[in-house]
Formats: C-alpha cells, structure tokens, sequence
C-alpha cells in the first residue's frame, strides 16, 4: 500500500499543480470577468478546498477534496449547463431560504409558547421545535406522529400545522425549484444568443471577406477590360 500509495500522492500532487496553473492563468487573462462567471467561481471554489491542508481542524475537508473530480464537467456541455445554471441560482435560492429561515424561527417561537408545556419532546425549545418543523415540512409522519397526538390535547392545532405544510412545502420549497428552472433556462439563453453572436460574427467576416474578392474581381474585370480596349485601338490604328 505504501509502495502504491507514494506514486499516487505524487501524481495527486502533479494534477493539483496543474489546476493551480490553469486558474492562476485565467484569473491573469480575465480578470474581473472571471468572478463574474459562475463555472469559473466553481472551478476556484474545487481547487481553493483541494489547497486547504486536511490535518487538525480542517481534517474533515479531506473528503470534500474528491470535488476535484467535477472539474471533468467542463468535457460535457450539457452538464457543465446544469452546474452552471445552479450557481447561477445561488443568488435566488439565498433569498428564498432567508424568507424560509424567518418563517421557521416565527413558526418555531408560536410553537414553542404553543405546546412545550404538553409536548416538550417535539417543542420543548426554539432548536426542538425548528427541528420537528422541518419533519413536518418534509411531510414525514407528520399527521400521524406529531399532528394527530398534539391535536389529542390542542382539537385546534390545525390551524397552526396546515397553514405552515401550505407556506413552507407547496409555496417556498417550490419557490425553490422555480428559481433554478429559471436560472437553467436563463444560462440556456445565454449560451445560445452567444452562439448566435458569433455565428453573426462568423457570417459578417465571411461577407467582408466575399466583398472584398468581389471588388477585387471587379477591379481586375475592370482592368482587362482597359488592356482589352488598349489592345483594340492599337490594331485599329495599325491598321
């Protein structure tokens, strides 16, 4: 193990060594613009946690190194397009999960003053009572194994659990799935009216290029015509 475990490091080593290069190399040639590109923030963010040394109390990023393998993506545009979209969607998921972090800590506080005295396993405190509130979120056992038994001793606690399953589950968690569709379909557009950019590039070259042998081609038309007229009046006057 130790015999194959030194040429392994050493290669690990070389692979690591050329990524640092690769993204010192295009923090160089783009400047600002590579901070504004979310695959290349994803490829700094892999490389920056693949630096950082896995001993003391950063042992635990010794697993989050194999993420270096996600910089493969970039050889699969469909996939480099998904993780593009969803850094691209950061920005609207932080939003929607601020507005989903003040909706628990409310709901939590309302529960907590609500039920803790009867149930103080599920809302004994505000960390208890987020944590049973994301299990209801989840739809997981919530009716039969918190809902039903607080309602035994609150009959009107329904009106505390339904409204929050409506907020939290069918509103805010599908607020999140509408933002990364958007951003998905946004870097779709993207891509493609860049494509379209330099087709319109491509083709205008080409039509400069091609009015450009046709004046050509005029000019030299042009000039034969002249020592073809040139050639004509000699022999007239010859004769």
């Amino acid at each position: 193990m130790q015999v194959a475990g030194d040429p392994i490091r050493k290669l690990d080593q070389a692979i690591l060594t050329i990524f640092v290069v690769e993204i010192a190399t295009r923090i160089y040639v783009h400047r600002r613009a590579f901070w504004r590109d979310p695959w290349s923030l994803f490829d700094f963010s892999v490389v920056a946690i693949a630096l950082v040394p896995a001993a003391g109390p950063f042992d635990v990023l010794r697993a989050l190194r194999v993420l270096r393998i996600l910089s493969l993506l970039t050889m699969v545009p469909t996939m480099r397009r998904v993780v593009g979209a969803q850094l691209a969607a950061i920005p609207g998921l932080g939003s929607i999960a601020l507005v989903l972090l003040i909706l628990y800590y409310v709901f939590a506080v309302i529960a907590t003053n609500l039920f803790a005295a009867a149930y103080p396993e599920f809302f004994g405190t505000i960390g208890l009572s987020l944590y049973t509130l994301f299990q209801i979120m989840t739809l997981e056992s919530w009716s039969m194994g918190i809902a039903r038994p607080v309602m035994e001793h609150f009959p009107y606690a329904w009106a505390f659990f339904i409204p929050f399953i409506l907020v939290a589950t069918f509103t805010i968690l599908n607020l999140f799935i509408a933002i990364i569709v958007n951003a998905m379909q946004s870097y779709s557009e993207a891509e493609h009216q860049e494509t379209v950019q330099a087709l319109q590039k491509t083709q205008d070259h080409i039509e400069a290029d091609l009015h450009g042998e046709l004046r050509a081609l005029r000019a030299e038309i042009g000039e034969l015509k002249r020592m073809l007229a040139d050639r004509v009046t000699c022999e007239a006057a010859d004769r």
